[in-house]
């Protein structure tokens, strides 16, 4: 039933924001989401049978998450109802709930809306799984955060995830459009002013849409530069959570960029990191784990510098520390690479589990004290500076235990050089192995 304020008319008179005046009518009006509402897509396909599953919408905000859920209950012809796990609790669940059934026994089905359904906690979220399992509901549920992480696997298994992307510029330049022709006049932007615009917004429609209402209220002249444009208009802070995926997300771009000796993405990779927020000493201890573990001995100046940036921001602090921690990014970025080291290490540790409590071969043990020498400990020991080049050849292995090779240096950086003194040796023992208990 309407309200009074609805019966008298007074509710489309009231001033609505811009971003709600555009909202879109039909899918077909939805701008930037091809891969989810394309003509091939699968969503299509279930709504040209007359038919929706249960859905989880994730994306960024202002991508049309609540907006394509609208439109989806409209097109196969279900109630819609929109809750906010925000504001809503269990009291408000089961309201809707007993609702949809009424409705049900009516004859006319329900899709039950659920925006920032991953703030719902475990057990609230096992209480949607009876009515999507008999039909009680469509659940469509919105999140920015990734599903697997913040939702039950019974949940997941019961929907499908869709994957909304965050709007390019091409889509955001369709909905400036809009906002022109909904004005009756171009915004007061030159062409730097108008592209500025865009990326103030960040790929958040509703954001960029919101900055263009203001900017229709404003005269025609002068016309803004981008100068003007940022005195009136506040960039859109990036999307950024410490604590979620967009810093696993990062964090790993900017790793993989060092890997892939691209200096330039892992530059950008670290500073979208630090104007999002970035604590620069977790920055600056992954680095230091990026010298250990990507380049290792191919250059073993590298650690040493990763971990004098990292001292030196704790010296420093921000923002000037920061710029120790871009030199660290830049030179293992160009730094020969070899995991030779971490392999090795990881086979060596598993070697360690599988042999147990063997004990070291008695010829490198130690013998303080008469029963340890009449046991044989450090017989046979041959001390390798007192060799001719300096190496025995003896086994440290321990017997019992065939010898292994853990460590195998690529040809690349320092690691050549190891190489070649490694089969150097190897030689050295085939040659000694008679005698030397190799």
């Amino acid at each position: 039933m309407a309200s009074l304020f609805e019966a008298a008319g007074l509710e489309k008179a009231a001033p609505r924001p811009l971003a709600d005046r555009l909202r879109p009518k039909t899918l077909d009006e939805v701008v930037g989401q091809d891969g989810v509402l394309g003509p091939a897509a699968p969503l299509r396909r279930m709504l040209q049978e007359r038919r929706l599953a249960s859905l989880i919408l994730w994306g960024p905000p202002g991508c049309g998450k609540t907006t394509i859920a609208r439109l989806l209950a409209g097109a196969v012809d279900l109630e819609f109802v929109s809750l906010s796990a925000v504001f809503s609790g269990v009291a408000d669940l089961r309201k809707a709930f007993e609702e949809a059934k009424r409705r049900r026994e009516m004859g006319r089905g329900t899709l039950l809306f659920v925006d920032e359904i991953h703030r719902f906690n475990r057990a609230q979220q096992d209480g949607f799984l009876p009515y999507v399992e008999e039909g009680v509901v469509v659940l469509v549920g919105a999140t920015t955060e990734n599903p697997s992480f913040e939702l039950n696997a019974a949940l997941l298994s019961r929907c499908q995830v869709l994957v909304l992307s965050r709007l390019d510029d091409a889509a955001l330049e369709r909905l400036i459009a809009r906002a022109e022709a909904d004005a009756g006049r171009p915004l007061p932007l030159d062409a730097g002013a108008r592209q500025a615009l865009k990326a103030m917004a960040d790929g958040d429609g509703r954001y960029l849409l919101n900055l263009a209402d203001e900017l229709v209220r404003m005269p025609a002249e002068p016309v803004l530069d981008v100068a003007a444009l940022s005195v009136v208009a506040q960039k859109r802070a990036p999307i950024y959570d410490k604590a979620q995926e967009g810093h696993y997300n990062l964090i790993s771009a900017l790793h993989k960029s060092m890997r892939g000796s691209d200096p330039d993405a892992a530059l950008y990779w670290l500073a979208r990191m630090l104007t999002g927020g970035e604590d620069p000493r977790y920055i600056a201890r992954r680095v230091a784990r990026f010298a250990a573990e990507d380049v290792g001995l191919a250059d073993p100046q590298a650690l040493p510098l990763a971990l004098a940036a990292w001292e030196h921001f704790e010296r420093i602090g921000s923002p000037e520390g920061e710029l120790a921690i871009a030199e660290a990014v830049v030179y293992l970025a160009i730094a020969p690479k070899s995991n030779a080291v971490y392999k090795a290490f990881g086979e060596a540790m598993r070697a360690a589990k599988q042999t147990g409590s063997l004990m070291p071969p008695k010829h490198i043990l130690n013998a303080p004290t008469k029963l340890m020498k009449d046991l044989g400990y450090s017989d046979g020991y041959a001390y390798d500076h007192s060799t001719e080049d300096g190496f025995s050849g003896q086994n440290y292995f321990p017997d019992g235990m065939a010898r292994e090779q853990f460590y195998r240096p690529v040809e690349r950086g320092f690691e050549r050089e190891a190489q070649k003194r490694l089969a150097y040796w190897a030689k050295l023992r085939s040659e000694r192995a008679g005698g030397s208990g190799a």
